[in-house]
Formats: C-alpha cells, structure tokens, sequence
C-alpha cells in the first residue's frame, strides 16, 4: 500500500488506488512547493501510463487526479486542428504566410522567428538553427543569444514548412528587387525594407487583423499560442516529454512538465482502448 509516496518501480504499484493518489497530492501540497508537486504529478502521470502501455497495471488510476495548483493554474491555450487550419487558409497567399506555417510546425518563439536567417535554414537537410533572437532593448530593435543554452538547438523541418519557406524565399527575392532600398540583414522575416520586424507591428498590424479574418478573434488568442499548439499537438501524438522540451529549447524538463501538466492526464489513456474486443 501507498504510505510517503508512490513507489513507482515496485510491485505493489498494482495496489494504488485514486484515495493514495489524492493522499499523496494533499501530502505533497503542505510541504514542497507548487512546481515540486506539479512534477510529482507530471512523473506520476507518465510512468503509470508506461506501465500500463507494459501490462505491469490494468490502469492508470492517476488519470483524472490532479494536485490543486495544476486544477487552479491557468493552462497554456492551443488551437485545435480547425482553428489551425483557419488560420492558415486566412494567412494563405499573405506577404507572412510562412511565418505563422513555420510558428506551428516548428514552435519557435516570436523572438526566435524574427532573429532567424538564412543561414540559419537548412531546406535540402530539412532543418534549422536557433542561434539568436530578435529583443525589444531601451535602444530599440537589437539581436541576442536565445532565451537560455538550451534553446540554441537544432529543430527539424516538416514538408509543409519546407514548402513554405521555398515560397517565401522566392517572394521574397522578388520584394528584394523591387524594394527602393533594400537593408540585407539575411533575415528570414524581416519587414518590406529587410529590416528586423517589429514585434508590435507583427502583432497588431498582421496577426490581429489575421485572427478576425479567420473567425478567432476573442478567443485570447497571442502568438505565443502557435507555440503551444505545436507543443500540445506533439503530446496528443504521444510523442515523449523529453523530446517536446528539446525542440522547444526548455532550460529543464520540469519547465515542459509545469507547463503542459495537464495534457499528461490522457497520456495512455488509450492505451486499454479495444481489450474487450482483444480478449474475446
């Protein structure tokens, strides 16, 4: 029986039940602090979902069981499949089409976007480089190191941001030509002229008016939702936290798991799905 805490790798983990779970959060809440006990829950969640996905427990009696600072914490807002694909049939033919392709296949934040160049783009190897930043400084505009070490990293490319990427570039190269004025800084975003985009100008004047052609405005949707739906489209696909935090750039895989803690409690919940058909 559960007494401190779950002993995850032993054999009495066929015994938990949903009162030890509850027990254990209520324990746990009175003496670490949120983010400890939201880890507790992230790990609980993932291994009892393996262990079910291994025939070591019929269930995962976890799912559903959350600590109260997860229930009291405002989730990371995602669009669903529909919403994303409004979005990019308003974007579609757009001087920014590709930048928003890229934000959901890729979930790069807005600042690693707008510092992106070409160098940086790998197209024939289907990858990119995060190697900077575009910041918003008291002297204005100016390019940086990424938020943390982690986040200088390697992000692979699918076919459509491929796609989209080779579009943009010819687009580009015809607005390059008929610029008055061209200030080549390589960037992949840059504004009409090729400076850095200004994130406020991107927001405002280009996401904003694209949200309300699409139907979404007033939904609380920012851009940093594109980031979130790439990252809760990678953990409906199953796909393992540590690889969600590597292509996010996550310092730790405690800032992935305090932030998606609620996307774990159906993780393996299908797992059982159909048993009654296969044990007939």
């Amino acid at each position: 029986m559960l007494k401190e805490s779950p002993c995850i790798g032993c054999s009495d983990r066929r015994d938990l039940t949903r009162v030890e779970i509850r027990r254990l959060y209520n324990e746990k809440s009175k003496a670490l602090s949120t983010r400890s006990v939201d880890y507790i829950h992230a790990t609980l969640q993932m291994s009892l979902s393996q262990a079910v996905r291994d025939d070591l427990i019929p269930r995962n009696v976890a799912v559903g069981e959350r600590p109260r600072s997860s229930r009291n914490r405002n989730e990371a807002k995602a669009l669903s499949p529909a919403q994303v694909k409004a979005l990019l049939t308003a974007a579609r033919d757009t001087r920014s089409e590709a930048i928003y392709v890229v934000a959901i296949h890729t979930g790069l934040r807005q600042g690693e976007l707008l510092g992106l160049k070409w160098i940086d783009v790998d197209l024939d190897a289907g990858k990119l480089f995060v190697r900077r930043s575009l910041k918003v400084t008291e002297d204005g505009l100016d390019f940086g190191p990424p938020k943390n070490q982690a986040s200088r990293r390697s992000v692979p490319l699918n076919k459509s941001a491929i796609s989209a990427l080779r579009a943009h570039r010819l687009q580009q190269n015809e607005e390059r030509l008929s610029a008055p004025k061209w200030h080549d800084h390589n960037l992949v975003f840059p504004n009409r002229v090729g400076r850095p985009t200004d994130h406020n100008n991107l927001y405002y004047r280009e996401y904003k008016p694209l949200l309300e052609c699409a139907g979404l405005a007033g939904e609380g949707f920012t851009f940093h939702t594109l980031r979130h739906t790439f990252a809760t489209a990678l953990f409906m696909r199953g796909e393992h936290p540590k690889v969600v935090q590597s292509l996010l750039g996550h310092s730790s895989i405690t800032q992935t798991m305090d932030t998606y803690s609620h996307l774990m409690d159906g993780i393996g919940s299908d797992a059982v799905d159909g048993l009654d058909e296969a044990f007939v």
